[in-house]
């Protein structure tokens, strides 16, 4: 789907080149009632033009039957001033009362062939620029840009008697700039009813239980971010951004039902900080959103965080105040919750539990905890199971090499009967989470990544052969088709209440209220982007597509979502729990989730440039809102 997208784009250059070409070719003759110097060059380029509009027909039907997302500004635009200025070009090629004759091109013909080549030129721009969906302010705007480009080139070419398309182009353009700051909807119902709120509950009230479950106990934590110079993996010394003076901060650790009260302090990270719990389904006032949630903790202050570990598994924090470069510095740890040791059902002996943050500092990528050693001795026979977390803003793909394994859990969540895997890879999502177990075996075991770097597990014993390195090509675990199918929380076959589509793309917006060349849902940014509306116990389906040609890892605050579809394709293995999941470009994913968790909540991509950038939106519980500001710490 990726590279269809981009055929149709460089089909849709070649003809808008050709058509330019040759207005350009026949505008070289010596006086303009002069034959052009190359006539045959003139119409190759225009029978290549001819060609090119062909194909884009071919393309734009083939997205298509993608879906209407992929190809509504060509078909609504792009098409029509394709096909509308080649044929006015192929009309007026000759001279008046002539038919096209490659020896004598007049005036009008050279304009003629410029205006399609413009027209031709606007369907891709309007891709790059405008994206998905397609509004009267676009379309405006550039039919008026189209008509301005003409006009110009007229006047270069010595045709000055054209007041009138000129006026024209100018009062279309300011009719479509007027279109683009006329308020629009601020709300997304998807599809229900706009409920009338009664009295509004805060979030800053949604603080959850705050003492353990009978038999669990409290865990007290107190991470203060500073600046700090670190060792990396490399040897370098650089300058970061700490908890407690450590990349990555403390791990948090804790057994189902205990209590986690963490005490965030800044000590001097003059940007603010705040403690996201990444996946981890916490009460709405425990979040961590910036101008959400609560206020950034600022240098000198504290702010304390509590909530009940009732999810088991591996997740991860990390700042999410100015948290594309606060994360990049080292703002960021992991959470681990297992379950309580009286009902893990666990073997007796020795077992490996060891959790391995991804993480690149200083540009090099690392697999754990820095100053870690990357060998480490085990006895055969040992259960091993390794916590994968992904804190960079982009997949990163790994291989076990050595024994076979499984991946037991994804975001936290186990999966149902997962198989045995061999010489496979796994590609861990950005902010996404995989958990590996194997048996150690009598040789090496080793984790690769794919810089080549990674973790080697050795043996007791006797000398064990030298690892096997990971081999670049070897195929990638597909989840959809891994493990084995089993009943959900959530009925199958049961229509949605709310749905929506989240059209992920970059284009012109208002990123923050600026005008910018960034990244845009359903054509806007941050703040423009209209606010998910649902109510308590609703189903809520989510279409996501990109349009883009970059991975959008989304991420939504407080729920895991259930994987219906990717690209039409349903789940045959176990069910799919994740809160975040790569969208590649090309893709639609089709999730659902119930509305179990009050509040308001982000919805953004996870590539936290990308978040910066105007990639993110809110979901909000009718009958609750945020005393904050509304807005967030770029990410």
């Amino acid at each position: 789907m990726s590279g269809l997208l981009t055929l149709d784009l460089v089909v849709a250059v070649l003809a808008a080149g050709a058509w330019l070409g040759a207005g350009a070719t026949a505008a070289m003759a010596p006086g303009p009632a002069d034959p052009p110097r190359r006539p045959w060059l003139v119409m190759a380029l225009v029978a290549l033009a001819v060609l090119a509009a062909a194909g884009r027909v071919v393309t734009v039907v083939l997205l298509l039957r993608v879906g209407w997302w992929f190809a509504a500004e060509k078909v609504i635009l792009g098409l029509p001033l394709l096909f509308g200025g080649g044929i006015a070009a192929l009309v007026l090629l000759g001279t008046p009362g002539r038919p096209a004759r490659p020896a004598r091109i007049g005036p009008r013909g050279v304009l003629a062939l410029f205006g399609a080549g413009y027209a031709a030129a606007a369907g891709p721009v309007v891709t790059l620029l405008g994206g998905y969906p397609v509004t009267w302010s676009v379309g405006l705007v550039t039919v008026a840009l189209v008509i301005g480009a003409t006009v110009a080139t007229a006047r270069v070419l010595g045709r000055s008697r054209l007041r009138a398309p000129a006026v024209a182009a100018f009062t279309t353009a300011l009719l479509g700039v007027a279109l683009a700051v006329v308020t629009t909807s601020t709300v997304d119902t998807g599809g229900g009813t706009a409920d009338r709120l009664g009295p509004t509950t805060m979030v800053t009230d949604l603080r959850g239980p705050d003492t353990p479950a009978p038999g669990g106990v409290v865990r007290r934590f107190t991470l203060t971010a500073r600046t700090a110079t670190v060792d990396t993996a490399g040897g370098r010394r650089v300058s970061a951004w700490t908890f407690n003076g450590q990349v990555p901060g403390p791990a948090i650790t804790a057994n189902q039902g205990d209590l986690i009260e963490v005490t965030l302090v800044n000590a001097d990270i003059s940007a603010g900080v705040t403690l996201h719990w990444h996946g981890y389904d916490v009460p709405a006032a425990q979040d961590g959103a910036p101008g959400l949630t609560q206020d950034a903790v600022q240098p000198g202050q504290r702010f304390v965080y509590r909530f009940r570990a009732d999810q088991t598994g591996t997740y991860w924090y990390h700042t999410h105040e100015a948290s594309d470069t606060g994360v990049k510095l080292g703002l960021f740890g992991s959470l681990v919750v297992s379950p309580r040791p009286a009902t893990t059902g666990a073997p007796s002996g020795e077992e490996l539990d060891l959790t391995v943050p991804l993480h690149t500092v200083a540009g090099v990528l690392t697999a754990g905890e820095h100053g870690a050693p990357a060998d480490r001795t085990v006895a055969p026979g040992t259960p091993v199971r390794l916590r994968l977390i992904n804190t960079d803003d982009v997949p990163r793909v790994l291989e076990l090499a050595g024994t076979p394994f499984r991946v037991v859990a994804v975001d936290g969540t186990d999966l149902h009967s997962p198989g045995e895997l061999r010489r496979t890879g796994v590609r861990v999502p950005a902010g996404g989470r995989y958990d590996l177990a194997f048996t150690m075996p009598a040789t090496t075991v080793h984790l690769g990544l794919s810089t080549g770097d990674g973790l080697t597990f050795v043996p007791t014993g006797p000398a064990a052969p030298p690892a096997a390195m990971p081999t670049e090509g070897r195929p990638l675990l597909d989840l959809l088709s891994y493990g084995t199918p089993a009943a959900t929380a959530i009925e199958a076959g049961r229509r949605a209440d709310r749905r929506f589509t989240l059209v992920l793309d970059r284009g012109l917006g208002l990123a923050g209220g600026r005008p910018s060349y960034g990244y845009t849902v359903n054509g806007r940014a941050f703040p423009q982007v209209p606010t998910e509306v649902v109510r308590a116990g609703d189903l809520v389906e989510f279409t996501i597509v990109n349009r883009s040609r970059d991975i959008h890892p989304w991420h939504l605050h407080g729920h895991h979502v259930l994987v219906l579809a990717r690209d039409g394709r349903e789940p045959t293995g176990s069910p799919l729990w994740l809160d975040t999941f790569d969208v590649r470009p090309g893709e639609v994913w089709r999730v659902v989730f119930r509305a179990d968790n009050p509040g308001v909540w982000m919805n953004h991509c996870h590539n936290l440039a990308h978040a910066d950038q105007g990639m993110v939106l809110h979901l909000a519980y009718a009958g609750y809102a945020t005393p904050f500001h509304g807005g967030h710490g770029n990410g």
